[in-house]
């Protein structure tokens, strides 16, 4: 019972902090920031936000630190929202499972196109 409240809390948050920097964010170093996924903590207290950005290096980093500076705001604005008894504490992690799929999926593509040396005999 606890894991589907659990589950179902770091729902509502992802979908909140996702509207929430679509609709009021409005610091330019976010970029294009998308909300991969939330893990709760076993008494709801703490959230773990895992977010990715399409922008690297430096860019990336100050996507973090925007989201740092705003952890007040979208945590107020999400007590205000969602009514828990607390609101949890927010972390924002940078999430690269995209970017390591990616990789997997061009090295795989690679063992199947067949290079340029393929077919030719070696003379």
């Amino acid at each position: 019972m606890a894991g589907l409240r659990r589950e179902k809390v770091s729902d509502l948050i992802q979908q909140e902090i996702a509207r929430l920097l679509q609709t009021e964010m409005h610091d330019t170093r976010l970029g294009f920031v998308t909300v991969t996924g939330v893990s709760m903590s076993n008494d709801l207290r703490h959230a773990r936000v895992f977010v990715s950005t399409l922008e690297a290096g430096e860019a990336r980093e100050e996507a973090l630190a925007a989201l740092e500076a705003a952890r007040g705001f979208l945590r107020k604005r999400i007590g205000q929202t969602l009514q828990l008894r607390y609101t949890p504490e927010l972390t924002f992690l940078l999430d690269t499972s995209i970017e390591h799929g990616a990789r997997i999926e061009q090295l795989i593509d690679d063992l199947h196109t067949p290079s340029k040396d393929d077919g030719k005999d070696k003379e």
